[in-house]
């Protein structure tokens, strides 16, 4: 058994180029091999948002406060709040963030396949964040 105690691993500051506008992340679950799952808290403040990405094995949201938004590659945009879960299939190009005009926090929980949980893709411009693309 081991104990992560509040405080004991930092937030980070996720690469600008994975993210759209002031996102947080605080750590979960590194779970070590053989076990695969890995989870992270994701905040974002209004009007931020991934880029486009994948997951080899796929991934689950859980919403747990504010109101986000959220895209598969040729369908509409979602709308997802505090209490939804959302699951993306493996290999399914998407997005998420929060809604304009309100933060969203989800836990993001995926697995790695070979170390690799997830592939960056470009990132989503203001026109297709706002559906006009």
């Amino acid at each position: 058994m081991k104990i992560h105690p509040v405080g004991s691993r930092p937030s980070a500051i996720p690469p600008a180029s994975y993210f759209t506008g002031t996102v947080r992340q605080d750590p979960l679950i590194e779970a070590p091999e053989p076990a695969r799952v890995r989870a992270v808290s994701v905040t974002f403040e209004p009007g931020a948002r991934t880029a486009w990405h994948t997951h080899p094995l796929g991934q689950t949201l859980v919403v747990t406060a504010g109101s986000g938004v959220c895209q598969v590659w040729g369908g509409k945009i979602e709308t997802i709040r505090a209490g939804d879960t959302v699951w993306f299939e493996p290999g399914e190009k998407h997005w998420h963030g929060a809604s304009p005009t309100v933060a969203m926090t989800h836990i993001a929980i995926q697995e790695a396949l070979d170390g690799k949980a997830v592939d960056w893709l470009e990132p989503v411009d203001d026109a297709q964040y706002s559906g006009e693309a």
